[in-house]
């Protein structure tokens, strides 16, 4: 009996400290998703999501979701490429394109695809500047210039500091919207209705468009494979395997929760702004819009969620260009040289529009429309890698991914058809 009790103590014991020593292995890991968590809550998201909430009430909560479940399933491919092969995919494009003749091309086209993510997120930043400290947009235009080189210069040393800050700014983000969505109180039965209900029409086609750009963001796609290939330690068969693991485990946590911020941002705006404001046209007008109705403290946690969306994934946006420019052209860019070529670029352009008055909100929501016309991209050659046994190895993709990360290639490409017959 005292043995039976010795071995089952013994045996409990050995489980918690298995149990204990995964979790710490987890936490030491994740970062990598959390960086690319960035493209579910982006001021991109907050332009298409704010509109659309507004706009069609309750209605588009399925493109959200669906966005949500395609960007997860791209993002755990292109983790799993950079960790089974060693390479980032902008690496892999430029060895199969080989001559410099087809890769500038594709390079150029990656750069626009960065530059229009940039573009959102910059504008998030002095969005954000102006609503909270009364910085006018002009002004705030050339500070939010100087953002990523600031928190760059803070993680200088080491890229963990990079990850605990976006542990920080995420956490940040999370919890805010699930403050709204508790003062503000949006129809549980409509969210469930809507996300089994899908509508979709001529109208409402621009919105659900601007979401999949939003969420399944071209950049994020090129960038994990480089965060994930950074994270082995050497090119063993069992290190790829126990990076794997993690991999797969940080994408679904990590993802989920940004997903449900990614609906938080539609349902609060729904409930909040629809149909009252339906025609909401700034993102300033959406701050002031909610004092009197939720609060000061409500309006002032949104307007901080929009500065650290605008602030993180920025940094992701640098990353990502990065991890383009270094992949497809073989190089190595001094990442403060990157980033003020990056704002050089989207400086003049938004400080041109703030000047001509031109709508900030709509300047949002056209470039992630613009991102999601681009997302084949790195989608076609991301898929067509991960599914060859020789480029992958033994981990490679199941025909069942493969069917379904096709499938959802394929309804991408289908609603960016749609978007384009309903303009001509």
């Amino acid at each position: 009996m005292h043995l039976n009790n010795g071995f089952t103590n013994a045996l409990g014991w050995a489980m918690a400290t298995r149990s204990r020593s995964s979790v710490v292995e987890f936490v030491k890991y994740v970062g990598p998703a959390l960086i690319v968590s960035m493209a579910y809550m982006d001021p991109g998201n907050y332009g298409t999501d704010i509109q659309a909430g507004a706009a069609f009430n309750y209605d588009l909560v399925w493109s959200v979701w669906l966005a949500s479940l395609m960007a997860m399933l791209l993002q755990y491919l292109s983790g799993k490429l950079g960790i089974s092969t060693g390479k980032s995919l902008p690496e892999l494009v430029r060895l199969s394109l080989k001559s410099k003749l087809r890769v500038i091309p594709y390079w150029l086209a990656a750069e626009a695809a960065a530059a229009a993510t940039d573009l959102a997120e910059y504008l998030g930043t002095v969005l954000a500047l102006n609503i909270l400290f009364g910085i006018p947009l002009l002004y705030a235009a050339i500070f939010g210039a100087a953002d990523v080189l600031i928190l760059l210069a803070f993680a200088s040393r080491r890229f963990r500091v990079i990850e605990y800050l976006f542990m920080l700014l995420v956490s940040i983000i999370s919890i805010g919207f699930l403050y709204e969505v508790i003062v503000i109180g949006p129809n549980l039965s409509e969210i469930v209705l809507h996300t089994f209900s899908a509508s979709l029409g001529s109208k409402s086609i621009l919105a659900v468009v601007g979401i999949v750009g939003a969420t399944v963001m071209p950049h994020a796609l090129y960038v994990h494979s480089w965060l994930t290939k950074n994270r082995l330690a050497d090119n063993t068969l069992e290190e790829k395997r126990r990076l794997r693991r993690l991999h797969l485990m940080e994408n679904i946590f990590v993802l989920t929760i940004a997903g449900f911020v990614n609906g938080a941002i539609l349902v609060a705006s729904a409930a909040a702004f629809y149909p009252k404001y339906s025609d909401i046209s700034t993102i300033n007008e959406a701050y002031h819009i909610m004092v009197p109705l939720y609060g000061p403290i409500a309006a002032i946690v949104f307007a901080v969620t929009l500065l650290s969306s605008g602030l993180a994934s920025s940094t992701t946006g640098t990353l990502a260009g990065q991890a383009i420019m270094d992949g497809l052209l073989g190089t190595n860019v001094n990442i403060y040289l990157r980033r003020l070529v990056t704002r050089f670029i989207n400086v003049f352009p938004t400080t041109i529009a703030i000047l001509l008055g031109l709508n900030p909100l709509s300047l949002l929501v056209y470039s992630q429309v613009i991102l999601s016309l681009m997302i084949p991209l790195p989608m076609i050659p991301l898929i067509v890698y991960t599914s060859r046994r020789r480029v992958m190895g033994e981990f490679v993709n199941r025909r069942a991914t493969t069917v379904l990360a096709s499938m959802f290639g394929a309804i991408i490409i289908a609603l960016n058809a749609y978007l384009l017959y309903s303009f001509l």
